[in-house]
């Protein structure tokens, strides 16, 4: 702590003139060591029978979201009911083995994907795509559910069990594991390595800097601008935040977890709650701003607007927002009380829909009723100037927001970050507690520094844990898909029962 403190202390040393002065100096020297790797994972390919260019990664995800919901007969759909029966403890066993409860999980992998990309990645994509890049919104999260499925079962079939009784799990355990069973042994630990190292390298940069950079910005905002008590003491606002963030990751998983299961209901019941009473005030003027995003879906703006304004320009500044084949909430979801690998696939359907289908939806009707749509202003000062048009005083309450949702979705990160350096490290006090300190001198660096090179980079490290995540997804989906129809033929029989109203109360311990 001594060496974090001693860092954060020569960060404010010189002000925000050595600060501007070591962003430049930093920008020339990994630009061009970054700039390749960026383009290539975000290098456009042309659509067919469109001349509409799209990034090869996103085709990646979009696809695999297609496949999966097919090949495992819509389970997005039909396996909805089951999954909030299982949040709410119906089948809960207080024997189960694990860390956290499912909705203990679910919050944690929640509060990794809710944040700016539901506030200023929604502002983006109406802005490209116009209000027809809802629709596209709203499907992609629907598709992304059943890519949360197969990856979060996975997770929980391979986690495995420390010495000192917890669990550790995610695509670098199933990618190992489950190719070595297939005989590609070489295969299964080169693609866990580089999942790895992409996680550690996405968790510092996305899931940490540019959450800190754009939390310090929106307190900057709303206490005065340039005349703030923070205007040029981001390396102070950097350093309180990272004290408070320690001071929840250092008990682990569980730490974790329950502040998450407080936080993001905090959060999700504040923002859904400010859209509703909007939308309520206008409510004459739903039924054509429905009309607008279904007339708007299928013309080229909409459709340009959906596919790469929201996967891309929304998604990308907030880590893809639901994280569907990223296999980040995989690692959350592989700390859960049960011994049912499939229950916890069940449970993860909910978070793309929770995060894209309501938050990011409600997101969109408030900007395109309140009329701001077309205003010129973009990101998070559009969705900011929406919500204030009808509540004056919610622009203040939205910074608050952003500051949580930064600050939930550090946190979570900051366990898949763990995670995967103590998987190339080993499972140790000491390399946990070394990860975790560098974690919180990088909140630091990411408020009092404005980045733009790492924080590319940062996206494309993210971007490339689909990359290879998604590749062993696909090898190892036909063994998902039996063990779903195992589920489901017990579940028939009564093997599976449910536990009883008291098995409930676990979802809150």
């Amino acid at each position: 702590m001594n060496k974090f403190l001693m860092t954060a202390a020569m960060l404010g040393v010189s002000g925000s003139t050595f600060a501007s002065s070591l962003d430049e100096k930093i920008n020339e020297v990994v630009a061009p060591i970054v700039n390749p790797f960026v383009g290539m994972i975000f290098s456009s390919i042309p659509l067919p029978f469109t001349d509409v260019q799209a990034p090869w990664i996103v085709l990646w995800l979009v696809v695999a979201a297609v496949f999966f919901t097919a090949y495992m007969g819509f389970i997005n759909i039909r396996g909805f009911k089951h999954a909030v029966k299982i949040v709410k403890g119906d089948y809960a066993d207080p024997k189960d083995s694990g860390d956290v409860t499912p909705f203990q999980a679910l919050s944690t992998a929640l509060s990794g994907t809710v944040g700016l990309g539901n506030i200023a990645g929604v502002a983006v994509a109406v802005t490209i795509g116009g209000a027809g890049a809802t629709f596209w919104m709203i499907l992609a999260g629907l598709l992304g559910m059943s890519t949360k499925f197969v990856e979060c079962s996975l997770a929980v079939k391979y986690r495995t069990y420390n010495p000192d009784g917890t669990v550790s799990g995610g695509p670098m355990y199933y990618l190992s594991q489950g190719l070595e069973k297939r005989g590609n042994a070489a295969l299964g630990r080169t693609l866990a390595v580089l999942f790895s190292i992409f996680a550690i390298g996405g968790a510092l940069g996305g899931g940490n800097m540019f959450q800190a950079n754009q939390a310090y910005k929106q307190v900057v905002g709303v206490t005065g601008g340039d005349l703030s008590f923070f205007a040029d003491k981001g390396w102070l606002f950097g350093l309180i935040l990272a004290l408070l963030v320690a001071f929840v990751i250092i008990g682990g998983i569980k730490s974790i977890a329950k502040v998450t299961a407080k936080v993001v209901p905090f959060m999700a019941i504040i923002y859904v709650g400010a859209a509703l009473v909007i939308l309520l005030m206008n409510y004459n003027l739903i039924d054509d701003a429905f009309a607008q995003i279904i007339n708007g879906a299928f013309t080229g703006e909409g459709i340009t607007g959906g596919v790469i304004g929201v996967l891309i320009q929304g998604f990308k500044r907030a880590a893809f927002s639901n994280e569907a084949g990223v296999g980040s909430a995989a690692i959350a979801h592989s700390a859960v009380k049960t011994k049912e690998l499939i229950s916890e696939g069940y449970v993860s359907l909910l978070e793309p829909f929770i995060d894209t289908v309501v938050i990011c939806t409600m997101t969109a009707l408030v900007i395109i009723i309140t009329g701001q749509l077309g205003s010129g202003l973009a990101g998070v000062e559009l969705t900011s100037a929406a919500f204030g048009s009808s509540i004056s005083w919610f622009p203040l309450v939205l910074a608050v927001a952003v500051v949580l949702f930064a600050f939930s979705t550090m946190i979570s990160w900051s366990y898949y970050g763990l995670k995967a350096w103590t998987y190339l490290f080993g499972e140790s006090k000491k390399a946990e507690m070394a990860f975790k300190l560098m974690f919180c001198t990088f909140v630091v660096i990411g408020a009092s520094m404005n980045l733009g090179p790492v924080i590319d980079f940062s996206d494309a490290m993210i971007f490339s844990m689909a990359l290879v995540n998604i590749v062993g997804l696909y090898i190892m989906a036909p063994e998902v898909k039996r063990d779903l129809k195992d589920y489901l033929l017990r579940l028939k029989n009564g093997e599976i029962k449910e536990q009883g109203k008291g098995a409930a109360e676990l979802t809150k311990q």
